[in-house]
């Protein structure tokens, strides 16, 4: 699953952060996946999350509930975007890189398993930890 976010991200704008996350449903097919696009599109909310699961919620057959659904990330999750796993109702998370400064699914934050929600998504963290750090420090390289 996460490869096919790395796939996802390596298609990202040239401009924008490399990050691809992909929608799978209950079953493993696929539903959505999508890079950030923050500088393609003008769009604080553009990020890779955010947009897959616009598109998931839009040819699930329950509409926005994501109920099942396992959201596939290269980084871990930022506060809005874990806000938004716990509203889309998400079964489960897995990503690949950890992130100190701004995750929100375990390293500054723990945001979709914090016991006061209503949802709390199943996370898996680290999977293809390097191949997903690669991605970012390859980019954040060519920006310095």
């Amino acid at each position: 699953m996460v490869r096919a976010a790395i796939a996802a991200a390596a298609a990202a704008d040239p401009r924008d952060v490399p990050v691809g996350a992909v929608v799978f449903d209950a079953g493993g097919r696929e539903l959505a996946r999508a890079a950030n696009a923050r500088e393609a599109l003008g769009d604080p909310t553009a990020h890779a999350e955010i947009l897959a699961l616009r598109r998931a919620a839009a040819v699930h057959g329950d509409g926005w509930r994501l109920e099942g659904a396992t959201l596939a990330v290269t980084l871990e999750p930022c506060t809005m975007c874990a806000g938004a796993l716990v509203a889309a109702r998400v079964g489960k998370v897995v990503f690949g890189a950890w992130e100190p400064k701004t995750g929100a699914v375990g390293s500054l934050w723990d945001v979709v398993r914090d016991r006061r929600l209503n949802h709390r998504p199943e996370v898996r963290g680290g999977i293809l930890e390097r191949d997903c750090a690669a991605l970012l420090d390859s980019f954040f390289r060519t920006q310095r």
